[in-house]
């Protein structure tokens, strides 16, 4: 299969990256350390689409196939890995699953607004004894002549602070919790709908992540997505999509770090030569860049697949595992060839360093990615 970008994806590459240098880069060190989500660039972003990447036209959206998608993503986190990250989860696990399980009304209601970015999207299904078990959800839908009341708390929500639309999952019938998990579509103005502080953390800090919180919000009928009961499929439809776009996340901070890493190589001198002339860091470097090819690889070939309308579980898995192992790698290498510049504030490699590890976290542990390889392999005839 051949993977070599055509003039459309490189197209992409040029347009998103050239934004991302402008617009984004001179703030990206300000917003990392003040914790600040950039509502002014958001507003640049919109006329370009970024949040309706692979919506369809017709709702607004862009309606770019999944490599292009996935290249967006990766031009974004280059520089910004938290925009990068507001980017993807609200188009792959905000608003991809209205789009594939929701009725016309639905998308034609909630859909337009979020591709606009007028409304940012955000997936809650962790909680405190839910993460990778996605059958401990103990929120509850509980129904009445109205339709739901939902009520529970939501933790590490990504864009939760800003979010406008959000997809909860919920047990609709407490005693039936591994088949009956539901899903919901709630908008911030829903009465006993609050959000919690945003969290503190080690990285993505221009990314609000926080607690939501539903104490009795009523919801009407139509705020279901799909059936009841089936919160599962879509969940993991869902995360099978996320996956694709964590992928190119991670491939992005790993991109940035290499850049940063052969730069500072062949600038700085030591014993009166530069850094890129001794063999071990030819062998960083090395190792950097084939590990940033092979994980490129398999995230074009995972997104060709969905392209394809092919199954892309297992192969958005191992994109996922395989370039958030690789952003890890690298950004540490990436430090160790700056020496003790790379644990400084001043050099970019420090942040890409914290912003690289939650990607082997969110959207499924790569403990997670390794059950579901293991489950495809298994599965298959021998």
């Amino acid at each position: 299969m051949d993977f070599n970008p055509c003039m459309k994806h490189q197209l992409i590459r040029k347009t998103v990256r050239e934004f991302a240098e402008s617009e984004i880069k001179p703030h990206v060190a300000h917003l990392d350390k003040a914790a600040q989500f950039p509502w002014d660039i958001v507003e640049k972003m919109k006329p370009l689409k970024f949040f309706g990447l692979q919506v369809p036209e017709h709702f607004g959206g862009a309606g770019l196939d999944t490599i292009s998608y996935a290249i967006a993503v990766e031009e974004l986190s280059r520089v910004s890995a938290a925009l990068g990250l507001c980017v993807t989860v609200h188009n792959s696990v905000g608003i991809y699953p209205i789009l594939a399980f929701g009725s016309p009304d639905q998308q034609e209601t909630f859909v337009p607004p979020m591709a606009r970015g007028d409304r940012i999207g955000a997936f809650c299904l962790t909680e405190a004894n839910a993460g990778s078990d996605a059958g401990g959800v103990e929120t509850s839908a509980v129904e009445n002549a109205d339709g739901f009341v939902l009520n529970g708390t939501k933790i590490f929500v990504t864009n939760g602070g800003i979010c406008g639309t959000v997809l909860v999952f919920a047990v609709s019938e407490a005693d039936a919790a591994h088949s009956r998990a539901s899903v919901f579509i709630v908008e911030k103005d829903t009465p006993g709908f609050s959000v919690g502080e945003v969290e503190d953390l080690c990285g993505m800090r221009a990314n609000p992540v926080s607690s939501l919180f539903f104490e009795d919000c009523q919801l009407p009928r139509d705020h279901l997505l799909g059936r009841l009961g089936e919160g599962l499929k879509i969940g993991l439809t869902a995360l099978d999509t996320g996956r694709i776009g964590i992928a190119a996340q991670a491939l992005g901070i790993a991109q940035a770090a290499y850049e940063s890493a052969v730069a500072y190589a062949k600038e700085r001198q030591q014993f009166n030569k530069p850094l890129a002339r001794f063999q071990t860091i030819q062998n960083y470097l090395a190792e950097m860049a084939t590990q940033i090819d092979a994980s490129r690889l398999l995230l074009y070939r995972a997104a060709a697949r969905k392209d394809s309308s092919k199954p892309f579980s297992a192969e958005a898995a191992m994109a996922k595992l395989h370039c958030s192992t690789t952003a890890k790698e690298v950004t540490d290498v990436a430090v160790q060839i700056h020496g003790g510049y790379g644990y400084s504030k001043e050099y970019d490699v420090e942040r890409y360093f914290r912003d690289a590890k939650v990607t082997q976290i969110y959207e499924g542990t790569s403990e997670v990615q390794k059950m579901v390889i293991a489950r495809s392999i298994l599965s298959q005839p021998t």
